[in-house]
């Protein structure tokens, strides 16, 4: 990797983000200066542009960088608040991603109950296996497996548009899911949640699977939340 900077394995963005941000902190980029391009900053640290664009996107929606299309990237304002900010800041964002998931999942929590067909069944016993045994395991594998269960869920509700949304928003997903992982030591257990899931859509109670997607995805936007107002 060029330079002397050094990025841990599992999604890119947050760390990018870390990065860039901790750039203006620490003075290296001033106020009102021009960054680097795109392209100068994902040679620089050996990685995709595209990372690096969702990096400077968030830093501008958080007000820290003004994209100007056509002149280049500015910074617009340091930090301020230190970790607290940022910390709350990015609690924001995920919240976000979180209130779409719930809305899709609910739904396909609620078809799948009503679809779900006996090899269905069997595929997901298997997959929530995996997302249990993958609990000990790196972020990253983790993260895409549970996932992976949860995808599988949505097509067995069998909506191709609900499986093309979640399909759309999963590296939204992935990087939320990472982040609380490793930043959240509060963020509960929902493996129980899982379990009552696949029992309610084995059961064909679409109440039940709906109230078990509640129980996984509720607890965690309720952190979120509650960091808003600290």
């Amino acid at each position: 990797m060029a330079g002397s900077h050094t990025l841990r394995s599992g999604p890119l963005v947050p760390q990018l983000e870390e990065l860039l941000a901790a750039r203006i902190r620490d003075g290296k980029w001033t106020l009102g200066s021009r960054i680097p391009s795109e392209a100068e900053l994902a040679t620089e640290l050996g990685v995709g542009r595209s990372s690096v664009r969702e990096a400077v996107r968030l830093l501008a929606r958080d007000g820290l960088l003004d994209v100007r299309h056509g002149v280049g990237t500015f910074v617009a304002k340091p930090p301020t608040g230190g970790a607290g900010l940022e910390k709350l800041l990015r609690r924001a964002r995920l919240l976000e991603v979180y209130e779409v998931r719930r809305a899709l999942e609910i739904e396909a929590a609620r078809l799948a109950a009503e679809r779900a067909r006996p090899e269905d069944l069997r595929r997901l016993r298997e997959q929530l296996s995996t997302r249990h045994d993958s609990t000990t395991e790196s972020t990253a594998v983790f993260v895409a497996a549970d996932l992976d269960f949860h995808a599988a869920i949505l097509e067995i509700a069998g909506n191709s548009i609900l499986s093309a949304l979640f399909d759309s928003i999963r590296p939204l997903l992935v990087d939320a899911l990472a982040e609380l992982v490793d930043h959240e030591p509060g963020r509960p257990d929902t493996s129980c949640a899982h379990d009552d899931l696949v029992r309610a859509l084995e059961a064909g109670d679409a109440e039940a699977a709906v109230a078990a997607t509640a129980a996984n995805l509720d607890p965690t936007m309720s952190i979120l939340r509650k960091g808003e107002h600290q």
